[in-house]
């Protein structure tokens, strides 16, 4: 009979292309997968993994069994889902990623709220970016992950994926209190084409939507700086060093010498939570995601 977590190790392979992704993502060491990877083949009576440069890849026989494993443990999420649902506890143990303001605006009141109102729940939190909290709960990895849309570029979202709203999120332009915009009551993004910008990180979602949004409008960014903290772009704002979009969320404290402006067609985020479809029944799923619209919900009622 085959071995479901060897199973397990074979689907990991699959999805990450290496022994090393998929040690790191079962946090095992190399070496229990290779021994994992022996036994199974010894199992099966067939050669699953074949040397390729200087790593490996599937065999036509390991991509055919990687096929049925995907299913058979999208099956065990079902029947896990199933029975938790039946027993209708809130228990065992749930992992969730956001993005560093959403960590920072959401968690601490949603996470604080699931451990007082469900003792018997372990939830285990951790910073990514939203293309990664995708891939994460695709994967497997992460059974919840707070993402983003921007309101005129949505993140692309793989099929198999159930979503719930947390919050509409609003964006203003952080500049320095010496700016020569900084009194006015709204600004546009074309009126900072003079401006250096300081932005994300190259390749990730939001630095994509800030170019894709300024060009839009006429404006050819000129990027001075990049940062993937919040905090540290309105460091930077704050030195003089340039301008940057400054979200509401997990914004606060703000440094001294910033100023928000709210844009005049007004720029903002849907802040949203995804879950794999086949876990939709698990009570601890469903907690937290009340616990994050909760959370949402008096964000938003403080900014009103």
């Amino acid at each position: 009979m085959l071995n479901l977590e060897r199973l397990r190790v074979l689907d990991a392979l699959a999805r990450h292309g290496s022994v090393s992704g998929a040690a790191d993502a079962l946090h095992v060491t190399t070496s229990a997968v290779s021994q994992q990877m022996t036994k199974l083949e010894r199992e099966v009576g067939q050669q699953l993994l074949a040397k390729h440069g200087r790593g490996v890849r599937l065999t036509d026989a390991g991509r055919l069994l990687s096929e049925h494993a995907a299913r058979i443990l999208s099956q065990v999420e079902l029947a896990q889902a199933d029975l938790e649902a039946q027993r209708g506890q809130v228990a065992g143990e749930l992992r969730i990623a956001a993005f560093p303001t959403a960590a920072r605006g959401l968690f601490p009141a949603a996470l604080a709220a699931l451990r007082a109102e469900h003792p018997q729940l372990r939830v285990r939190s951790q910073e990514l970016e939203p293309e990664g909290g995708v891939a994460g709960v695709v994967r497997g990895d992460l059974d919840l992950a707070v993402v983003l849309d921007w309101y005129n570029k949505p993140m692309p979202m793989p099929d198999g994926l159930v979503k719930a709203s947390i919050l509409d999120d609003p964006a203003d332009i952080a500049m320095h209190a010496g700016h020569p915009l900084a009194g006015r009551d709204e600004v546009g993004l074309e009126d900072f084409a003079d401006d250096e910008w300081i932005t994300w990180g190259e390749g990730e979602f939001c630095h994509e939507w800030l170019l894709f949004t300024l060009r839009a409008r006429g404006v050819e960014p000129q990027v001075g700086h990049r940062a993937a903290e919040t905090h540290t772009q309105l460091g930077l704002v704050a030195a003089g060093l340039g301008v940057c979009v400054a979200p509401l969320l997990g914004r606060d404290p703000m440094p001294e010498g910033v100023v928000t402006v709210p844009v005049r067609q007004q720029v903002r985020r849907h802040v949203y939570v995804v879950w794999r479809a086949d876990a939709d029944r698990r009570p601890s799923i469903r907690a937290a995601v009340e616990a994050l619209q909760k959370a949402g919900a008096d964000l938003g009622r403080t900014a009103s």
